[in-house]
C-alpha cells in the first residue's frame, strides 16, 4: 500500500443499465490501472462474441457467465490510484437478482457514485439502491448522469434528470443539495478523467476530480475488532486464511481472536493486503489473515471476528428501525424472511411490531399496529432463527445496517437500535 495514501473504499450504484460497469471499466483504463495488452486481450475475445461496445464494461466482469449475459453478477473489486487516494472499487450489480451482493458491497463502502442513464431517468433500482447507501450509513454520495451522449449533451435535458434526481434523493438524505451532478458519457469518455468541448456549458469537475475530492474517511481505530468473514480458505503449507473488510479497531500478528456465531478461538499468525503482510490492519483494509488454532471447517461467512477479550455481539433478538420498500400485501408478526448484514445471511421471524413511524419526521403515527405495509416506516422486533452477530447502531453503525429479503424481492432495510445478547 502507498504509503500515507489514504484508503477509500466506492461502491458504485443504480439501476441495471445504467453504465455503471462501463463507467468504472473507463475510470480504471484512463487512470493507467489497465495495460494496453489487457485492453487488446478483452477486444480480441469480445470480437468473438460480437459485442464491441461493451469494451470497458468487461474489465470488471471476469466470469464467462458474466460475459456471455451482459450483466453484473458477483461483485468486483478493483484498485486505482490518484494523487490523494488509493481507490478501491466495489461495482456493485444493478439486476435486481443481485441486490443481495450489492448489501454487502454498501455496508464495506466510503462513499457512493449513483449512476443514472440520462435517457432513461430514475428507475426502480435507483431509489432503492439510494435507499441502502442511507440505511448502510454511505455519507458521501456523488451523482453521474451518464449517456449525455445520447441526449446530444444537450444543458436542459441534463438539468431536468438532475432535478429529478436530487428531488428523490432529498427524501433519503437532508445535504442532498450538496451533492455533485456530473454529466458524463462512459462510452465515449467523456468528463470521466477530462474534461470535454462537448460540454461548454459544465463548469464543475470531471468525476475523477470529484473523486479526489471527496473527504478522507474516518477510520473508527479506537472502536473494538470487527472483521466479517466473507470467505475461509485451506491453503496448504499455511493453515486456514479467512478474508474480509476490517471495520472497526486494529488486527495485529499476535491477536488472540474469536469467531461469532461459531464460537471459535485463534491467534492471528499474519495479515495480508494485495498480495503484502501488514504489521497492523486498520478499518477499510481488505485483508486476508492466516489463523493458527482453527480448521476451515469451523468458521464461515457471516461469521464476525473480534478480541477474546471484546468479543462481536451474538443476539437471541434484536430491535430495529425499518423501511418496507416492497410487499405485495402487509407484513404481521410471524413473516419469516431472511435478513441480510454485513456478510451474514439469516432466516429471521417477525416477533413483534411495535410502532409504525410517519416516515418523512419519525414520529410516532400508530402504536402497536396489526401490520405494516409499503412504504412504512416501523420499529419491530427481530428474532433470529439461526445464530447471529450484529451490533446496536450508537456503538457500531458499521455492523448496524441490514436489508430483508423474501421472494427474490429486498422487502425492507433498516438498522438494529437495541437487541437482546445470547448468554
Amino acid at each position: 500500500m502507498a504509503e500515507g495514501k489514504p484508503h477509500m473504499n466506492l461502491i458504485f450504484i443504480g439501476h441495471v443499465d445504467s453504465g455503471k460497469s462501463t463507467t468504472v471499466g473507463r475510470l480504471l483504463y484512463e487512470t493507467g490501472s489497465f495495460s494496453e495488452q489487457d485492453k487488446a486481450k478483452i477486444e480480441k475475445e469480445l470480437a468473438t462474441l460480437g459485442k464491441v461496445e461493451f469494451e470497458f464494461a468487461y474489465f470488471l466482469d471476469t466470469s464467462g457467465e458474466e460475459r456471455k449475459k451482459g450483466v453484473t453478477i458477483d461483485l468486483s473489486h478493483e484498485r486505482f490510484d490518484t494523487s490523494k487516494y488509493e481507490f478501491t472499487i466495489i461495482d456493485a450489480p444493478g439486476h435486481v437478482d443481485f441486490i443481495k451482493n450489492m448489501i454487502t458491497g454498501a455496508s464495506e463502502a466510503d462513499a457512493a457514485v449513483l449512476v443514472v442513464d440520462g435517457k432513461e431517468g430514475i428507475m426502480a433500482q435507483t431509489r432503492e439502491h439510494t435507499y441502502l447507501a442511507r440505511v448502510f450509513g454511505i455519507k458521501n454520495f456523488l451523482i453521474v448522469i451518464n449517456k449525455m451522449d445520447l441526449l446530444g449533451y444537450d444543458q436542459n435535458k441534463f438539468n431536468a434528470v438532475k432535478q429529478e434526481v436530487l428531488k428523490m434523493a432529498k427524501t433519503l438524505y437532508a445535504n442532498a443539495d450538496s451533492f455533485l451532478v456530473i454529466p458524463v458519457a462512459s462510452k465515449e469518455g467523456v468528463n470521466i478523467t477530462k474534461k470535454s468541448d462537448k460540454m461548454p456549458w459544465y463548469t464543475g469537475p470531471t468525476l475523477l476530480e470529484a473523486l479526489d475530492a471527496l473527504p478522507t474517511p474516518e477510520r473508527p481505530v479506537n472502536l473494538p475488532l470487527r472483521v466479517p468473514v466473507e470467505d475461509v480458505y485451506s491453503i496448504q503449507g499455511v493453515g486456514t486464511v479467512p478474508v474480509g473488510k476490517v471495520v472497526t479497531g486494529v488486527m495485529k500478528p499476535g491477536d488472540k481472536i474469536i469467531f461469532e456465531p461459531s464460537h471459535v478461538q485463534g491467534e492471528v499468525k499474519s495479515i495480508e493486503m494485495h498480495h503484502q503482510s501488514l504489521e497492523q490492519a486498520i478499518p477499510g483494509d481488505n485483508i486476508g489473515f492466516n489463523v493458527r488454532g482453527i480448521e476451515k471447517d469451523q468458521v464461515k461467512r457471516g461469521d464476525v471476528v473480534g478480541t477474546v477479550s471484546a468479543p462481536p455481539t451474538v443476539v437471541t433478538e434484536f430491535t430495529a428501525q425499518i423501511l418496507v420498500l416492497y410487499h405485495p400485501t402487509a407484513i404481521s408478526a410471524g413473516y419469516s424472511p431472511v435478513l441480510h448484514t454485513h456478510t451474514a445471511q439469516v432466516p429471521v421471524r417477525v416477533k413483534k411490531i411495535l410502532r409504525r413511524l410517519d416516515p418523512k419526521t419519525g414520529a410516532t403515527a400508530e402504536e402497536n399496529p396489526a401490520t405494516i405495509k409499503q412504504g412504512d416506516a416501523a420499529i419491530v422486533v427481530l428474532e433470529p432463527l439461526k445464530p447471529l452477530s450484529i451490533e446496536k447502531s450508537d456503538e457500531f453503525p458499521q455492523l448496524a445496517g441490514f436489508a430483508i429479503r423474501d421472494m427474490g424481492s429486498t422487502i425492507a432495510a433498516g438498522r438494529c437500535i437495541d437487541l437482546v445478547k445470547k448468554q
